[in-house]
């Protein structure tokens, strides 16, 4: 029995790292045999419950315990090591490698994002612990660019993936439902296009120029308007002051819901609006025509995969670039679909890596 251990940003309610634990959980069961997986979690008891693995708190003295009980850490996916949305979270995922290369455990990255890491503190630090490290897999390019600026071998350096590309896509059905109970009225002839917002300033003009982007569908476009929440806890407030700016004419999911249910919401749109990068790859998933909206190198990265770009920034959105953006997404919809659906088929053949190198590993003395 080999015990895994995998550390990340789980138990948070962020649909996005849930889907990418999702995907690891799946894909290390589907291809190797005879493991035991524990998870370092916010929410031991979500996590276990949800994914029917073992789980610890990720911050208590038993997480050092799992740590030096286990074989093989994987650290991963996501974006865990940077220094932006958090000058701290580094740290911790640093240190949690650290505490496996003690006790001699094997230590391996999961198709990270890496990345920006701005501190030069915090750049000497991930380079040393990334070297120490017996296998280094990134989502992208740029993460592979960056790790090699901080002094990493080129060599040592795999790009393959967001691991949630590998999830099926999910059946429609469900998506109808929950739109149904969250009060969303389906009418004929009406195109149907999703938002999923990040945005922590309700008071921005990022904001103000999204609501009148909304309020232009829906008057000149005849469209209908779902917002849809990625991380619950960040995004509930700003959707519901999009909802009072536009006196309700918009539907809110005020709901928490799992992979697959987030996955056939998306599929029930006709275009989805991102800001969220893991809504982006849900729509891709889905195959339903995305318009991106950058917030982070991350989403500039996983567009430049699928051969598309975002529109601009968050910093730079304006209504009317939106509008001549939108109207070109739905004249091309089925090129962008076609082009997509060839582009995700190659990414999942990449993310076999994975796998095969953990069994390598594994297999080492």
């Amino acid at each position: 029995m080999v015990r895994i251990l995998i550390s990340g940003y789980y138990g948070f309610n962020n649909i996005g790292d849930e889907s990418i634990l999702r995907a690891v959980v799946d894909n290390l069961r589907d291809k190797l045999r005879d493991i035991e997986i524990t998870v370092l979690s916010h929410n031991p008891d979500f996590t276990s419950k949800k994914y029917g693995v073992r789980s610890v708190r990720r911050k208590s003295v038993k997480a050092i315990r799992e740590i030096f009980r286990c074989d093989l850490l994987i650290s991963g996916g996501g974006s865990l090591l940077q220094d932006v949305t958090s000058k701290r979270s580094i740290l911790y995922y640093l240190g949690i490698m650290w505490a496996a290369l003690f006790f001699r455990k094997k230590v391996f990255i999961y198709s990270q994002g890496i990345g920006p890491i701005l501190s030069k503190l915090n750049r000497r630090l991930t380079a040393a612990t990334l070297r120490r490290t017996h296998g280094i897999v990134v989502r992208d390019e740029a993460s592979k660019e960056l790790l090699m600026e901080i002094g990493i071998n080129k060599d040592k350096i795999i790009v393959t993936a967001d691991p949630v590309l590998r999830i099926k896509k999910a059946d429609l059905s469900a998506g109808r439902e929950i739109l149904q109970k969250e009060g969303f009225r389906s009418e004929p002839g009406k195109m149907t296009v999703g938002f999923a917002i990040r945005e922590k300033k309700t008071d921005s003009s990022f904001v103000d120029e999204i609501c009148i982007s909304i309020r232009r569908l829906i008057d000149e476009y005849n469209a209908q308007v779902v917002l849809i929440p990625f991380h619950f806890s960040e995004d509930m407030a700003v959707i519901e002051e999009i909802s009072s700016r536009l006196n309700g004419d918009v539907c809110c999911i005020r709901h928490k819901y799992l992979t697959d249910e987030m996955l056939s919401i998306i599929g029930n749109m006709d275009i989805l609006v991102g800001v969220r990068l893991h809504a982006l790859i849900h729509a891709a998933i889905m195959e339903v025509p995305m318009i991106a909206v950058s917030y982070d190198p991350k989403i500039n990265s996983f567009m430049h995969s699928i051969d598309m770009k975002a529109m601009c920034s968050v910093y730079d959105f304006r209504n009317d670039f939106f509008i001549e953006e939108f109207e070109k997404t739905v004249s091309r919809a089925d090129c962008i679909r076609a082009k997509v659906r060839k582009r995700i088929e190659i990414l999942i053949k990449k993310l076999d890596q994975n796998e095969e190198l953990i069994r390598k590993l594994i297999q080492q003395d």
